[in-house]
């Protein structure tokens, strides 16, 4: 069979090179022409775009980048074309993957949809243009299938790829000793810095958590850095007389040597519960991003944690509420209230009970190939 796949994050990348691998061991003719980024390029050479040319965050980014956003559009239907796919499948992604969605369809191309946009969240109306365009929708978190019913689209549930990321990792990794001595960090308990993974988070999001710093010199913070943004834009960012170390692509060594973390929302909320490490989340967007997103988000909370718990399990400091004060009194409570500190990782665990079993990956390439076989059988 033949695979269309379009991941435009860092994320995608990461659940786009696991199915991959699934795919491989079920389909021993798999071929791969993908957007992604470097770990789905170590399961195939066969790449159209990398994410970091995608990744265009808040609205006045999309605007300033319209033009560049439709050229891609346009390249990439054309692109599927050529390559003629047996099934597209879109992770995550939705202002351009739902368009290809509709476009594939239309081509007679069988679609599927592995992580479901957060329709759940705000733009509802998304749902309507899933129930036409996708064949196949595969979530991961339980209390989509709810959403979904409601709206009278059946789709399939099959566990969170986060936590097939984690057992792979934290089984594989350096000990703390090593850890430290890898990156030249000190004996103090570490306090981890998890500012996003998009330039636009990182610029908004640091200097807030770089701000409480001073305040804690038994302690030392240490930055979770990824390799594809570049070593200088973080330092510019930094003050010059900080000696605050940067990590790069080492987040759940950090996490699980850290005795609290400071997290930008997003999947690394949820990575930090999962790994068992007592944190405040916060987030700050572009001002006109935010007040147009405030009159349309549907749920009360924005990290994945309390989303999934439904109820403030971790604390949320959202744009004009995250400042270095807020963060400084929340940490405080982190690191010195046990009883606070123990009641949240209880949490934590009831969170993983509620998220299943690991094999995500594996689930959702069965039901790919098994899909994709019965579509033929009825076709021949």
């Amino acid at each position: 069979m033949k695979y269309y796949i379009i991941a435009g994050e860092a994320s995608g990348d990461l659940h786009g090179s696991n199915l991959m691998k699934e795919l491989k061991k079920r389909d021993q003719n798999a071929e791969f022409r993908f957007w992604g980024g470097d770990l789905m390029l170590k399961q195939d050479d066969n790449l159209v775009k990398h994410y970091k040319e995608l990744a265009f965050m808040g609205l006045v980014k999309v605007l300033q980048n319209l033009v560049k956003i439709i050229r891609n559009i346009r390249f990439c239907k054309n692109d599927i074309i050529r390559f003629r796919p047996d099934a597209v499948i879109l992770i995550d992604y939705p202002g351009f993957n739902l368009k290809i969605a509709c476009f594939a369809k239309l081509a007679g191309i069988r679609v599927y949809y592995y992580i479901s946009p957060k329709v759940w969240a705000w733009k509802q109306s998304r749902v309507e243009t899933i129930k036409t365009c996708v064949d196949k929708m595969f979530v991961i978190f339980p209390f989509e299938i709810d959403f979904y019913k409601k709206h009278n689209f059946d789709v399939d549930y099959v566990g969170n790829p986060i936590l097939d990321s984690i057992e792979d990792k934290i089984s594989s990794l350096l000990s703390k000793q090593e850890f430290l001595t890898k990156n030249n960090i000190g004996d103090n308990p570490i306090i981890a810095l998890l500012p996003g993974s998009r330039k636009q988070e990182i610029n908004k999001t640091l200097p807030v958590m770089l701000g409480i710093t001073d305040r804690y010199s038994e302690h030392q913070f240490v930055i979770a850095g990824t390799s594809a943004i570049s070593k200088d834009y973080y330092q510019s960012l930094i003050p010059e007389e900080s000696d605050i170390i940067i990590v790069y692509d080492q987040t759940y060594a950090l996490l699980k040597y850290s005795l609290a973390a400071v997290v930008t929302s997003g999947t690394a909320t949820l990575e930090a519960a999962l790994i068992n490490v007592p944190e405040v989340v916060g987030y700050i967007a572009d001002k006109l991003s935010f007040h147009i997103g405030k009159r349309f988000v549907k749920v009360p909370f924005i990290s994945l944690v309390n989303l999934i718990m439904e109820k403030e399990v971790v604390k949320e400091l959202i744009q004009d509420d995250m400042t270095s004060q807020a963060l400084s009194e929340e940490l405080n409570r982190l690191l010195f209230d046990i009883d606070y500190r123990e009641n949240m990782v209880k949490n934590f665990q009831e969170l993983r009970k509620k998220m299943g079993e690991p094999g995500a990956s594996k689930r959702v390439a069965e039901l790919m190939v098994q899909d994709l076989e019965k579509t033929k059988h009825h076709e021949a």
